[in-house]
C-alpha cells in the first residue's frame, strides 16, 4: 500500500469535486451561527462531520444527498461562498492537488437575495485568493439540474464567465426520469460557443444515460460513468472478455471517465471498492481519472482515494502518476496550460518521489 505521506506529496489533478460537498465541518458550524441557520443536526464540528459521513455512507443516493440541504443553507452570502471557495483551494493544495475543476449549481445559492452573477464572482474571488496563497490552479464548472427548466440560463451563465475562471458546463441530479436530452438547448449553446461539457451519467442509471450524454448532448467527459461496466462482459476469472459498442466507443474516442470510487460505494452504485469496475477500466486502458466527488460527505481526500485503490486493487505510484496525467490531459483548461502543468508540476513531482535528480521542469516536447 502506498503511504499516505507519499500520496500527499504526489502532484495530482482533480476533475470532479463539488464545492457544496467539500466544506469543513467547523466552517459549516461557524457559517450556520453567523447566518442564524438553526437546522444543523449538531453544532459540534466533530459530531457533524460524522453525521455527514453516516448519511452519505447509507447506500442510498437520497440519504447521501440530504446533507447538501445544510451545506447549501450556509452558502447564501457572498462572504460565505468566497470563504468556502478559498478553503476548498487551500484543502486541495495541502493534499497535493495542483489543478482542480470544482463544480456547483449557482441556482442553489440565491435564496437570500444574491443573483447568479454574484455567486459566480464570489467563487472566483475565493479561488483567486487560494491561488495566490497556494500552488494550485482552480477552475469552475457550472452545473444545471436535471429536474429544473433553467438549464439554458445556466449554460449562458457559464459561457458568459469563461474569462473569469469558468471552463465547463455540467448537468447533475437524479438521472432516472430526467434524461440529458431534455436539456438539448443548453448543450447546443455550449457547442456553438466552443465551450466544454461534462455530464453526470452512468451513476444511478445505466448505459443509456451515458449513450444519451455522448450521442445526443455531445459530452466531452462523463461524470462518474461507473455503470459503463454493464456494457462490458466479465469472465468467471474476473477479466474482461468482451467490450460492447458503447464502451468500445468511449475507449476508442478517449472519452474521460470521472470515476469517484468512494462516493459510488456510499450511494450504493457499487458494493465495495474491491468490486468497483475501475480496475477493469484501468486494465483495458480507458481514459480513467480518479476523483473525490464530495469530500465532506464521503470523508475523503484525493490522496486517501488513491490509497484505498492502492490497498484494495494494487494501484502503484506509477499508476497514480499515469492517472494524474490522464486527468490533466482531460482538463478543460487550454492546451498550453495543460501541457505546462504536466511538464512543470506533475512529471517533476513524481521524478522527485522516485529519487531521480531534481529538475526545474521537463522540456516541452515539440508536439506534446
Amino acid at each position: 500500500m502506498i503511504p499516505i505521506e507519499t500520496l500527499r506529496a504526489a502532484p495530482k489533478a482533480l476533475l470532479h469535486d463539488h464545492l457544496d460537498g467539500g466544506l469543513r465541518p467547523l466552517t459549516v458550524v461557524e457559517l450556520a451561527k453567523d447566518q442564524r441557520y438553526e437546522g444543523l443536526p449538531t453544532y459540534d464540528p466533530a459530531e457533524l462531520g460524522r453525521w455527514f459521513h453516516a448519511s452519505a455512507a447509507s447506500g442510498s443516493l437520497s440519504l447521501y444527498l440530504r446533507g447538501f440541504a445544510h451545506t447549501i443553507a450556509v452558502m447564501q452570502t457572498e462572504e460565505a461562498i468566497e470563504r468556502v471557495a478559498y478553503e476548498c483551494g487551500e484543502d486541495l493544495a495541502r493534499d497535493g492537488v495542483v489543478y482542480a475543476e470544482v463544480r456547483y449549481a449557482p441556482v442553489f445559492h440565491i435564496t437570500r437575495g444574491l443573483n447568479l452573477e454574484q455567486v459566480v464572482i464570489a467563487v472566483q474571488r475565493g479561488f483567486e485568493r487560494a491561488e495566490r496563497d497556494h500552488r494550485i490552479t482552480l477552475r469552475q464548472i457550472i452545473c444545471a439540474m436535471r429536474d429544473r427548466s433553467d438549464s439554458l440560463e445556466m449554460a449562458e451563465l457559464a459561457v458568459a464567465h469563461r474569462d473569469r475562471g469558468v471552463v465547463g458546463f455540467d448537468i447533475a441530479g437524479e438521472e432516472a426520469g430526467h434524461p440529458p436530452k431534455a436539456h438539448l438547448a443548453a448543450f447546443q449553446l455550449c457547442h456553438r460557443e466552443n465551450f466544454s461539457v461534462t455530464i453526470h451519467a452512468g451513476e444511478a442509471f445505466g448505459p443509456p444515460s451515458i449513450w444519451q450524454a455522448l450521442q445526443y448532448c455531445g459530452a466531452h467527459r462523463i461524470g462518474h460513468g461507473v455503470r459503463l461496466v454493464e456494457d462490458i462482459a466479465i469472465g468467471e476469472d474476473g477479466k474482461v472478455v468482451k467490450i460492447g459498442p458503447l464502451a468500445e466507443y468511449v475507449k476508442d474516442k478517449r472519452i474521460p471517465l470521472e470515476l469517484c470510487p468512494s462516493s459510488n460505494v456510499d450511494t450504493g452504485a457499487v458494493p465495495t471498492i474491491g468490486e468497483h469496475p475501475i480496475r477493469h477500466f484501468i486494465a483495458e486502458r480507458f481514459r480513467v481519472t480518479v476523483n473525490t466527488d464530495n469530500r465532506l460527505m464521503s470523508h475523503i481526500s484525493l490522496s486517501e482515494e488513491f490509497q484505498r485503490l492502492s490497498r484494495v486493487i494494487g494501484l502503484t505510484l506509477a499508476d497514480v502518476e499515469r492517472l494524474s496525467i490522464n486527468a490533466m490531459k482531460s482538463a478543460f483548461a487550454g492546451y498550453d496550460e495543460r501541457v505546462a502543468i504536466i511538464y512543470a508540476r506533475i512529471k517533476p513531482g513524481y521524478a522527485r518521489l522516485r529519487g531521480e535528480p531534481a529538475l526545474a521542469g521537463y522540456p516541452l516536447p515539440p508536439s506534446a
